[in-house]
């Protein structure tokens, strides 16, 4: 078997020339297109880490956020809490207080009814008593009590203070005698002597009438009041009565 030189070469130079031409044509344009995909997809990558970078960031801001919003509401609902359970202290205190106060009021009401039932009470005995005193004291009523009733008088114009005594004899005013039953003129003239003789000095008396006394007199005068019978003793007793109760 010989070689063929020249076919030999010629398949050489056609083989240099697909291999310069797949070269040239199509590996490099490839090699071109797939680094530039490569570099392409390194960007695309790169932009993708920076995008889940700022989108870790974005979720890190997110759940600090979250975080805050949290912390917030349960701060608030702390407060809130606390002011709620301070309103309702304030409240129970203040419906304590109340109720206090309502309590205390009730007590000093039912102390003044009581107070108020005690005194009416005791006013109704005392003027029971009183009453009672008036009727038997009206039985008494005779010859030796006005007799007893007419000597208290005189001594009682005696022992009066010597001042309102010489303002009586020095004045001109007619004095007032006030008796429990009617006079005679007998019993009149009989009475206005011994005043007259009491005080020293003649005065002018006018005589009137008040069964309210039960019995004794009252003599009145400008500026003077004695009082001498069985009511006065009886509004004495009374008055004594209220004064100790």
């Amino acid at each position: 078997m010989t070689l063929d030189w020249w076919t030999l070469g010629l398949e050489a130079v056609n083989v240099l020339i697909l291999i310069w031409l797949l070269q040239h044509v199509f590996w490099r344009p490839l090699a071109g297109i797939i680094a530039r995909r490569q570099a392409e997809t390194r960007a695309s990558l790169a932009n993708v880490d920076e995008k889940q970078s700022q989108v870790d960031a974005a979720l890190s801001d997110i759940e600090t956020t979250r975080a805050g919003f949290d912390a917030e509401r349960d701060r608030l609902l702390a407060a809130a809490r606390a002011e709620a359970e301070k309103a309702k202290a304030d409240a129970l205190e203040a419906a304590k207080a109340k109720a206090a106060d309502l309590l205390h009021a009730a007590n000093d009401t039912i102390a003044r009814d009581k107070a108020a039932a005690r005194t009416e009470r005791k006013d109704q005995a005392i003027e029971l008593a009183v009453q009672i005193a008036a009727r038997l004291a009206a039985r008494l009523n005779g010859d030796a009590v006005d007799t007893a009733f007419r000597q208290w008088l005189i001594d009682g114009i005696a022992g009066m203070d010597a001042e309102v005594l010489k303002d009586i004899t020095d004045g001109t005013a007619p004095l007032e005698l006030v008796s429990a039953s009617p006079l005679d003129a007998p019993q009149k003239a009989k009475l206005t002597k011994a005043v007259t003789a009491a005080f020293g000095a003649k005065r002018d008396i006018t005589y009137k009438t008040d069964p309210a006394l039960i019995a004794g007199y009252e003599l009145h005068g400008p500026h003077f009041t004695l009082r001498n019978s069985w009511q006065a003793d009886l509004d004495h007793i009374s008055k004594a009565l209220r004064d100790d109760a």
